[in-house]
């Protein structure tokens, strides 16, 4: 493949809610550009972007791929991302090496959650926009009404329709451009130039002043000339839609069918004339001779390849058969082979221009986010932003012994994705998988099967319930007596044991003797190793404190072990008189929300025996700051996905520990005396 200077290079995020289309769209560009012989259809699972097994049985974009095509001169770098919100993390990834997302919008649905929350993280990062229309011949498609939709909802931006559809539906036949004033009607996969339809005259000649306007206002000296009265010639008005669009003032909208293949070289035409290019975002001049600063933006771990590495170069040249300086790790990495990817599909280079975006194989030390430099003069990019994860599931191996061959396996998944979470939790001795939702977590329990052949069950954590006690007892005993035969065993203690603040307080007052000082540690050794299993449910036992008040030994028979076995007794015998209770773990929430969801979100945290603490604004959205018990909220990534159609997102942090409710209490009890049976 060939070498591109930077200024003839153009990095799309391809980005839409699921099912608008972005697969089939980036099929055609490759298509239209000669990428392709045929197109690809998600249906028949055999697209360029969506080769992962995951992908084709479920027909959805899983994992962000990379399809560079030339057009008119112009290497066009397609980053198709996935549609959903559980794989938000590979989106942001994606955004950090583009310079323009390309919208995708259905003609029959419109705007939806999964665009606004793109959008909404776009404006933050100052992205520059284009919109694409997608699906213009579908039943009930209706172009006016997803523009105006736009218009309703995606705010901080002109929205600017340039072209308009000649009929919609079964007779969606052509374009309108609206830059031009020509229309383009397609047969046989080509469109013929003619003059505008008649019935298209008035509305196109409304739009083609909003677009005047728009352009006008994106450049001050065109707005002056505007507002004079002066005509703006043709390219004056492409020169202030470009800066509209660098800026972000302005998203222009195009439209089309991806899967007949109409609108999509008018498309192609208008990323290579009007999109940013890489000079045109990145700081600095002359930045082939400036140091290597080039950022690893994704990891693939390819069972046949290895760890695969896609990076986009910000300065400097990156070559083949060099080495270059990983500045996050601090480690020096070996460059053997440079590559393009198409797909899965790798097309070896001499080297990767600033801008452009290539790929190389078995990294030693390198993941995702990192910089890779040269030694002589570090450079350190900005990191990559990726989502906090929150649904949380069990896992263990289907095979007995096969534990170690299942965290190898994640290890390589969570270098591909680094918004999972893997911990072995010391307490309930349970592996906790964490990620974005039910589809995030489906798919890696599919990848460990299909990929590394090991299969995992999943279940709902288990929560870590404590035990603690009401009530203060004194003098409680502890004997342990055993003779066999020579030595013997001979430990007697008496405590006393009190509510306390802290998690556990050991302290003696001893007199004359009754216990030797040196079994005081074996003592509170065996009272230690007793709480950890509690006497109501099997919990650890927290927030006491003992006093061992007296005791006895014998000459021959005493000894450390005997009076540890003696202090454990004492302690369960104590237990079982000061009144012991369940304590549940409670959590700090932050739940963040558009204002029309407050009350149901509150009303759901009261149904989850939350407390509302407070709530605050945060521009269109609310922040509702909560209580509630981790027991009720194994599912509320989805329960708050469902209730707010996936527009919140909330934090959660562990607070306190409070006493569970009488009723609840005694389920578990019963469900960890049935589990120990």
């Amino acid at each position: 493949m060939q070498v591109f200077q930077s200024d003839k290079i153009r990095n799309v995020g391809v980005v839409s809610h699921g099912g608008a289309g972005k697969t089939s769209l980036v099929e055609a560009m490759l298509y239209n550009t000669g990428v392709l012989s045929r197109l690809g259809k998600v249906d028949e699972g055999n697209t360029t972007t969506d080769y992962l097994p995951e992908e084709i049985n479920r027909k959805v974009t899983i994992n962000t791929a990379l399809a560079p095509c030339v057009w008119k001169n112009v290497k066009v770098n397609l980053l198709d991302t996935p549609g959903y919100s559980d794989f938000i993390g590979e989106v942001k990834g994606a955004m950090r090496v583009v310079d323009s997302l390309l919208f995708t919008l259905c003609a029959v649905s419109g705007v939806e959650v999964q665009t606004e929350i793109i959008w909404e993280y776009a404006q933050g990062k100052q992205k520059p926009k284009i919109a694409f229309i997608n699906k213009i011949d579908r039943e009930n498609a209706n172009f006016y009404r997803v523009v105006n939709n736009m218009k309703e909802i995606l705010e901080g931006s002109s929205i600017v329709p340039i072209q308009l559809p000649i009929g919609e539906q079964d007779s969606f036949k052509g374009v309108v451009n609206l830059l031009e004033m020509q229309a383009y009607v397609y047969a046989d996969g080509k469109a013929s130039k003619g003059d505008i339809p008649p019935e298209l005259t008035d509305n196109a000649k409304i739009y083609r002043e909003a677009l005047i306007e728009a352009a006008a206002e994106a450049d001050d000296e065109l707005l002056m000339k505007y507002l004079d009265g002066e005509e703006l010639t043709e390219d004056e008005i492409k020169k202030g839609l470009k800066a509209g669009i660098k800026s972000g003032k302005v998203t222009p909208v195009l439209c089309g069918s991806a899967i007949n293949n109409m609108g999509v070289d008018m498309l192609l035409d208008f990323l290579s004339s009007h999109a940013p290019s890489p000079l045109d975002v990145m700081e600095g001049d002359n930045l082939h001779e400036k140091p290597l600063a080039a950022q690893a933006f994704k990891t693939i771990a390819d069972p046949y390849v290895g760890r695969l590495t896609l990076f986009r170069v910000f300065s400097g040249v990156f070559k083949a058969d060099t080495s270059v300086y990983n500045a996050n790790k601090e480690e020096d990495e070996k460059i053997s082979q440079v590559f393009v990817m198409q797909g899965k599909t790798q097309h070896s280079v001499p080297e990767i221009n600033p801008g452009d975006i290539g790929a190389v194989t078995k990294l030693q030390y390198t993941t995702t986010g990192d910089t890779l430099t040269i030694k002589q003069d570090p450079q350190l990019l900005e990191g990559l932003d990726f989502p906090v994860a929150h649904l949380t599931v069990a896992i263990s191996p289907k095979s007995k012994g096969d534990e170690e061959k299942v965290g190898s396996a994640l290890a390589k998944i969570m270098e591909e994705d680094p918004s999972i979470k893997l911990e072995k939790n010391i307490e309930t001795k349970q592996t906790l998988l964490t990620g974005m939702g039910e589809l995030h977590l489906d798919i890696i329990v599919e990848r460990l099967q299909n990929r590394f052949n090991v299969e995992v069950e999943s279940f709902p954590p288990r929560i870590p319930y404590r035990e603690t006690i009401r009530k203060a007892v004194q003098k409680v005993e502890g004997k342990h007596k055993k003779q066999s035969g020579g030595h013997g065993q001979y430990g007697h203690v008496y405590v006393d044991m009190v509510p306390a603040d802290e998690d556990f307080i050991f302290e003696q007052t001893i007199f004359g003797g009754s216990v030797p000082k040196q079994y005081f540690p074996a003592v509170e050794k065996g009272i230690q190793e007793a709480m950890v299993e509690g006497s109501i449910a099997g919990y650890p036992v927290t927030n006491l404190k003992v006093v061992l008040v007296d005791g006895s030994y014998h000459a021959v028979d005493s000894s450390e072990m005997a009076f540890k076995i003696a202090g454990a007794l004492a302690f369960r015998k104590a237990m079982q008189q000061a009144s012991p209770i369940l304590l549940e773990p409670v959590m700090n929430l932050e739940v963040t929300v558009p204002s029309s969801y407050m009350g149901d979100i509150m009303g759901d945290l009261n149904g989850k025996r939350g407390k509302i603490m407070g709530m605050e604004p945060k521009g269109k959205y609310q922040v509702i700051k909560a209580q509630a018990p981790l027991g009720e909220l194994h599912r509320y990534p989805i329960d708050l996905k469902s209730i707010t159609q996936g527009r919140g997102t909330f934090h959660m942090e562990f607070d306190h520990y409070e006493q569970v409710p009488e009723n609840i209490a005694q389920k578990i009890i019963e469900e960890s005396k049935a589990e120990g049976e």
